[in-house]
């Protein structure tokens, strides 16, 4: 339940089944289950929606506007971004982590378009970050941004292991204001995006290594 109780009841419904996905995978998605847990009828949830179709695209537009705008305020910050408090100010809202985690097993073209909008959505976040100073200007955003997202996604479907090795619940409701979490989870994460574990003089032959492949292709097309 949201913390406002003045939702429209085709808010509710969608609501409900975002919940009833985040806990139960998109195979629990019914008009009862959504019904129950919404308080309407089976009918009110088809009168509203039409069908389970067009709720289910309802909630992956809703999950997806969400990350935008959680995204979006915290570029826009800039180098003052305080990224523990954005994920706090997540935990009033839909369960995004849990929802997520649930969809991307599902491998309906539902799924693919999701992660293609999300990673569109993550280019738009990584340049108005560069921006605002809190990112590197990248050589390619759009490779850049289709790994993280790639990243963020697969450790959310990989959740039980990550509970198993660093005992991080990425599903809990609560994960946003959990100590393990940013000790266990965030801190590394950032260890890597920022430090890096390539040292310069191995970077360097890397990325000359990357550029003469990027050469040759570039010749023989």
């Amino acid at each position: 339940m949201r913390s406002t109780d003045d939702r429209s009841t085709k808010a509710r419904i969608r609501d409900a089944a975002i919940d009833v996905v985040a806990e139960a995978g998109p195979s629990a998605l019914t008009a009862r289950s959504v019904a129950t847990r919404a308080g309407v009828s089976a009918g009110s949830v088809i009168h509203h929606y039409g069908s389970m179709e067009e709720l289910r695209d309802v909630c992956d537009t809703h999950i997806v506007g969400e990350v935008r705008r959680l995204k979006t305020e915290a570029m826009a910050q800039g180098a003052q971004v305080d990224p523990i408090a954005a994920l706090r100010d997540a935990s009033d809202g839909p369960p995004l982590m849990a929802y997520l985690a649930r969809t991307m097993v599902d491998g309906t073209p539902r799924v693919t378009a999701l992660v293609r909008e999300m990673v569109d959505d993550a280019v738009v976040y990584m340049k108005a970050g560069a921006a605002s100073g809190l990112l590197n200007e990248l050589d390619d955003p759009e490779g850049c941004a289709a790994v993280l997202t790639i990243w963020s996604l697969g450790a959310l479907v990989l959740h039980d292991h990550v509970k198993a090795l660093l005992d991080v619940d990425l599903l809990s409701p609560s994960l946003q204001a959990d100590p393990t979490y940013i000790r266990r989870y965030m801190a590394p994460a950032f260890e890597l995006l920022s430090g890096g574990m390539v040292t310069d003089e191995a970077a360097a032959g890397i990325t000359a290594a990357i550029a003469a492949t990027q050469t040759t292709t570039t010749e023989d097309s």
